[in-house]
């Protein structure tokens, strides 16, 4: 019994000295100072150079370089300057045989750096780019993953204004396409490449929201373009834009609707109210004129007509017709005025020539002469009343029926303009809606 004991505190003893001996062995092993030592070895000096590209799929060929892209907003799409704003992560992926390493079993995943000079990067730049900038709050968003097969993985989060010409002949009714494009600059296809990453190319952030647009679809191509110093590799990303009708409707189209309506307001009024009739008319032509030039300067000088501005257009035809409308009712009433009183005198005239015949009558024998007359008179008049009763009396038909009610024709006038304007004026929004409505259907299929 005293033998075991001491067999048993030393086996004791030993356990624990080789416990302690392995936790020793493990807290000597510092993944951050091999990944150090890693990084010296591959990227060393005479061991990597940056300015060599790495070779292709078996040591032959172009390198293949694979990208995909995470938009993270769209903030402006202007239709003065013809571009739009986008925020993305741009990530490129590549394979270089010389940044291989040992990966310690599977306990490094891959190394990390933020110097995107220490290794060879693709040569790419966005061809249809205005301004751009990278992201240095608090640090640099970029980063490039090593991995121990050799993968390179460099991701950067950019923003970038990018122009987007535009066809503007059906706004507000219209869509627009707006491309992004990548291309290398100095690597022919002979030596770079660049392919859309399998899978999920792009990807566009959750509930994007733009004030003025919605981002109906995109669609990834390859627009390769060849120069006099030869081909060279492209992607690029086509955004539809659908233009977001209904600020349009209330900032524009109803208030024209509005002014025209109140255009017609005129053929109510009394065609003696002269300076109510003028100061509603000027002032609703001028409306609608400011609210054109409104709406043409937050637009670009094209040389074509836009949907915009055949709407503008004749809502503008139609106060200006109100207008003259009252021109010429002024001047028909100053007619009907002469008329009349060229009338009044002619009455006048032939009430006095009459009792002047009448007069002259008296004086003469009215034995002889004075009862001839009433015997061929009377003679005259039997014979009228005969033809009266034989002679059907003329058909009117509804529409000068209903005129003969306004004797004047400065009345007739206003009464046929408050039933020719409004007909004439939904006639045209008929044919304008169907036309741009049925139009932006066909281009789209």
């Amino acid at each position: 019994m005293d033998i075991s004991r001491p067999s048993c505190s030393l086996l004791i003893l030993l356990a624990l000295y080789i416990l302690q001996l392995a936790g020793c062995m493990n807290a000597k092993i510092n993944f951050r100072e091999k990944e150090k030592q890693i990084l010296d070895q591959i990227l060393g000096p005479g061991r990597y150079d940056a300015r060599i590209r790495p070779s292709g799929i078996n040591g032959t060929g172009p390198a293949i370089v694979n990208i995909n892209l995470f938009v993270r907003s769209i903030t402006t799409i202007s239709d003065i300057k013809m571009e739009y704003s986008v925020q993305l992560t741009f990530r490129e992926q590549w394979l270089d045989e010389r940044l291989k390493f040992n990966n310690l079993g599977g306990r490094l995943k891959y190394l990390t750096l933020t110097e995107a000079n220490r290794v060879w990067m693709p040569d790419l730049f966005f061809s249809n780019e205005k301004e751009g900038h990278f992201h240095n709050i608090i640090m640099p968003n970029v980063y490039i993953r090593i991995f121990p097969n050799g993968n390179v993985l460099y991701s950067i989060r950019i923003s970038l204004t990018l122009s987007c010409p535009m066809n503007l002949k059906l706004y507000p009714l219209d869509k627009q396409t707006c491309s992004l494009r990548m291309a290398s600059y100095g690597w022919t296809t002979d030596d770079l490449v660049f392919l859309w990453k399998e899978g999920d190319p792009v990807q566009v952030v959750k509930n994007l929201h733009l004030p003025r647009f919605t981002l109906e679809k995109f669609l990834t191509d390859y627009c390769n373009s060849k120069t006099n110093t030869g081909e060279y590799s492209c992607l690029k990303v086509d955004l539809l834009f659908k233009r977001e009708f209904s600020y349009y409707l209330i900032q524009i189209y109803i208030p024209c609707c509005m002014l025209v309506i109140v255009s017609w307001v005129s053929f109510w009024l009394d065609q003696g109210a002269v300076p109510a009739r003028v100061s509603l008319g000027v002032t609703t032509l001028l409306t609608m004129a400011t609210q054109s030039s409104g709406i043409n300067a937050s637009l670009p000088p094209v040389s074509y007509t836009k949907a915009i501005d055949v709407w503008t257009g004749v809502c503008l035809t139609f106060v200006f017709g109100a207008l003259l409308e009252f021109a010429l009712v002024n001047y028909a009433s100053r007619s009907d005025m002469h008329r009349e009183n060229m009338k009044k005198s002619r009455r006048e005239m032939e009430a006095a020539a009459s009792l002047d015949a009448a007069s002259d009558l008296l004086d003469t024998d009215s034995n002889t002469t004075f009862a001839m007359p009433l015997v061929r008179g009377g003679v005259v008049d039997t014979k009228m009343r005969q033809c009266e009763i034989h002679m059907s009396p003329p058909r009117k038909n509804c529409c000068r029926l209903w005129m003969s009610k306004f004797p004047t024709r400065s009345k007739r006038i206003d009464v046929i303009s408050r039933i020719t304007f409004p007909l004439v004026f939904a006639l045209f929004n008929l044919a304008y809606w169907s036309t741009y409505l049925f139009r932006d259907e066909d281009e789209e299929k």
